[in-house]
């Protein structure tokens, strides 16, 4: 791979594994909601204004309504779970259970793509719950009544995600990646408004939340969909899912270095089991990886973030 590749691939991972920290941060002060809801809104408007500007078309007529599932299961809705869950998990565990959606990716690829459900495919689910069981039964999530639905709904976020990827194969397969990231997130962003603002917390948020606000939406979704979609165009799909190896790691040391997080042994451990889940599938050259990208960017992809 080459070396600006390897350096894309990092800043990447580094990027994405710090979206859990902004998640911390924001959602109690603006409630779940409305961080989930800014972030791609905010991102879905700069996508759209620097497409229009270098005259990419993003196909509105023909595609919104892939838009609109597209980005409520692969962005909205999994957002709006990760910030529900920020406001009780550390953001370190929080990017270890991010690390389960190409597991959940190959069981849902079982059943609706007809794709044969192996054992080791079998066997990297298993080591999946079991990193998950043991990140969240050996004091790594603060014990709170909202714990368990915390874990729950990270779960479900990596469970949107590989919906969002069997919709894509199944449904939307000439959407253009670029049209994807851009018209997902703003349609998206657009049908969360009203609920973003129903239940947005009533006090004043604390000085510099909008600056952080912006550098969360333009860093972490923004910019990001425009490397991932470069390395995917680079250096294809299988190289570019390595981005979920690193995320963890990139997201614990954020969590330690700017949130104070405790970094444990369960945690080491458990990311290291859902890891080889991971390496398993990815290694099995398992069709439930995004399909091949051109480098015009003509086949689609999904996020894990």
């Amino acid at each position: 791979m080459p070396f600006v590749d390897v350096a894309l691939l990092v800043t990447l991972s580094g990027i994405w594994g710090s979206s859990f920290m902004f998640m911390r941060y924001l959602a109690p002060l603006l409630g779940a909601a409305m961080t989930a809801d800014m972030r791609i809104l905010i991102a879905g408007l700069a996508l759209t204004a620097f497409f229009a500007a270098t005259k990419f078309s993003l196909g509105w007529k023909k595609n919104w309504k892939h838009f609109l599932v597209i980005g409520l299961v692969n962005s909205g809705i999994p957002f709006l779970l990760y910030s529900f869950a920020a406001l009780y998990l550390p953001a370190s565990v929080e990017v270890i259970f991010n690390s389960m959606s190409p597991l959940f990716g190959a069981v849902l690829s079982a059943l609706w793509l007809d794709e044969p459900l192996s054992l080791r495919r079998l066997a990297a689910l298993v080591l999946g719950l079991a990193g998950v069981l043991t990140v969240s039964s050996l004091g790594a999530v603060p014990p709170s009544p909202w714990a368990i639905p915390s874990v729950l709904a990270c779960l479900a976020a990596t469970i949107c995600y590989a919906l969002a990827g069997v919709y894509i194969k199944k449904r939307a397969s000439d959407l253009k990646p670029r049209a994807t990231a851009a018209g997902s997130q703003l349609v998206a962003g657009a049908a969360l408004l009203p609920l973003a603002l129903a239940t947005r917390p009533a006090s004043s948020s604390a000085p510099g939340t909008l600056i952080v606000l912006l550098v969360f939406a333009l860093l972490c979704s923004a910019l990001a969909y425009l490397i991932y979609y470069r390395l995917i165009a680079d250096v294809g799909p299988t190289k570019a899912l390595t981005v979920t190896f690193l995320m963890p790691v990139f997201g614990m040391f954020w969590g330690w270095l700017f949130l104070d997080e405790r970094i444990g042994l369960s945690m080491i451990g458990g990311t290291l089991l859902i890891l080889a889940g991971t390496f398993l599938v990815a290694a099995s050259g398992s069709p439930s990886r995004l399909p091949p990208a051109s480098r015009d960017g003509s086949q689609p992809s999904s996020s894990t973030r």
